[in-house]
């Protein structure tokens, strides 16, 4: 009997279901993994699979940023108040920002070169991938899913389109930092006060440094459960193709150019 599970037989595999998730190569546009680093470091990392660098440099991005006060910075930069934006600025901690920053985008656009080219090359080969698996905590499995229902879910509440996916770690980072922001950034008590009409009340008590990282967590959690879950569906079609064509499809069959076959 056959073994397809990843147990080092092929010299890359296309994809790895596993308990925690599905993760697979495919390619990605390296200026828009870096346009997500930009946006907030880890993203792009995160996008591309990489949970422990992205990880580390979302913790650096949220450290580096309270404490140097950038988002209260910009906040005040576009009102106009630019001395302010300038006096609320601690350059203790901003020196540290930009060097990281900046090696957050080269590097998530690098590792998605690099990611490009093992992809052909494990597309090439072909190798077969498992595409199921039971276990004591979770059973996963490829199959279709809608992507529109996935960014639904991601609208409503950030990480519930990577649940739907069953990409467990990355749904499980999205929702902890989803309350996380919401608790510090008063979001829901300002949004209570919004619905009952007072406005200025739900101004003041908004806490604007952390108001601010809620849109990149926001559209993350739309990108990437959208992303995903069309590569996953690609993904599902590619392993029925091969499991169809290796079961059932004659050895002499071949596709001629007129797209007939003999």
């Amino acid at each position: 009997m056959k073994n397809y599970n990843n147990n080092n037989t092929a010299r890359r595999y296309i994809a790895h279901v596993s308990q925690a998730g599905t993760t697979q190569l495919h390619l990605r546009n390296p200026l828009t993994i870096a346009w997500w680093s930009l946006a907030f470091p880890g993203f792009g990392h995160l996008l591309l699979s990489k949970y422990f660098r992205g990880m580390a440099l979302f913790l650096w991005e949220i450290t580096i940023n309270l404490n140097a006060h950038i988002n209260e910075a910009i906040i005040f930069s576009f009102l106009g108040e630019f001395e302010q934006a300038t006096a609320v600025l601690d350059p203790r901690w901003l020196m540290l920002y930009l060097p990281t920053y900046l090696f957050a985008a080269w590097d998530s656009y690098r590792t998605a070169i690099d990611i490009n080219k093992l992809t052909l090359l494990a597309e090439r080969e072909n190798h077969r991938f498992n595409s199921f698996i039971i276990g004591p905590l979770e059973i996963n499995y490829l199959d279709k899913r809608k992507p529109k229902t996935a960014l639904i879910w991601s609208l409503f509440m950030p990480g519930l389109g990577q649940l739907y996916i069953h990409r467990i770690i990355a749904a499980a980072f999205v929702l902890i930092w989803m309350i996380v922001i919401c608790y510090y950034s008063h979001f829901i008590e300002g949004v209570n006060l919004v619905i009952m009409g007072e406005i200025e009340k739900a101004t003041d008590i908004l806490d604007k440094q952390w108001l601010l990282f809620l849109p990149s967590i926001y559209g993350f959690a739309i990108y990437d459960a959208y992303v995903n879950t069309v590569e996953n569906n690609k993904l599902y079609v590619r392993e029925q193709r091969n499991y169809l064509e290796e079961t059932y499809q004659p050895p002499d069959f071949r596709v001629t150019l007129n797209g007939g076959n003999k």
